[in-house]
């Protein structure tokens, strides 16, 4: 084998070589799911997202700690209700109470 024999023969394998690995670049960018260009746009919607899920769960937390503060006003007012009620029941007997008397000592 002369030397222009083995310059071309080793310039045509690494030319192979060189198309071989052009095609599975060629290839790999094809089926790859994600461009590579894509990657920053993906990674900003992670964490975009990453923040929405916080930000829900901390107005689910808000949610619950209002929910019983108001349910402890709605048992306090209903505790106040049913006092006002007895009170009010009670003065009503006792106009009842006085009428009676009142009518009975007019008599």
């Amino acid at each position: 084998m002369d030397r222009s024999t083995l310059i071309l023969s080793t310039t045509a394998i690494l030319f192979v070589a060189f198309a071989l690995g052009w095609f599975a670049r060629w290839l790999m960018t094809r089926l790859s799911p994600i461009e590579n260009g894509r990657i920053d746009e993906v990674d900003r919607l992670a964490q975009a997202l990453h923040d929405a899920e916080e930000t829900r769960d901390q107005a689910i937390v808000y949610a619950q700690e209002r929910e019983r503060e108001l349910m402890a006003q709605v048992g306090q007012a209903e505790a106040e209700f049913r006092a006002v009620m007895e009170a009010l029941g009670e003065s009503r007997a006792e106009v009842e109470a006085m009428q009676t008397e009142i009518e009975r000592l007019q008599a």
